[in-house]
């Protein structure tokens, strides 16, 4: 829940990978805080990350990619896991969608599928 302060802490190494955001996402809303509270957690967040003191790995879910939820809660979540990926990505310096052990590098250009050693061809 505290995910600057734990930043803070952590300092004091060359990397640190904060696995995993859709859970920290779903944290704050079970701690029943509301949405602009939630915002503000990303602002912090963004500016901490904008100042890193470590390399900073930040692993995620992508849920806007489905159907609209039913559920008033699962759409807020969507929704809210949207605007952190939105905003966290305007101050990433890589970004990397990763699908059944393939990595697509979105950013820095140009955009690269990077497939994984096939280990076990025939």
């Amino acid at each position: 829940l505290e995910l600057v302060s734990a930043l803070g802490r952590a300092s004091s190494h060359d990397v640190v990978v904060i696995d995993c955001l859709t859970l920290y996402v779903s944290n704050l809303l079970m701690k029943e805080l509301d949405d602009a509270a939630i915002r503000e957690r990303f602002d912090a967040l963004v500016d901490a990350l904008r100042r890193p003191s470590a390399h900073v790995i930040l692993v995620t879910n992508e849920v806007g990619l489905g159907i609209v939820p039913e559920n008033a809660l699962a759409r807020r979540f969507r929704d809210l896991a949207g605007t952190l990926h939105q905003r966290l990505a305007r101050v990433s310096d890589e970004l990397y969608l990763a699908t059944m052990g393939v990595l697509l590098r979105l950013r820095p250009s140009p955009v690269e599928a990077i497939a994984p050693h096939d280990d076990d061809a025939d």
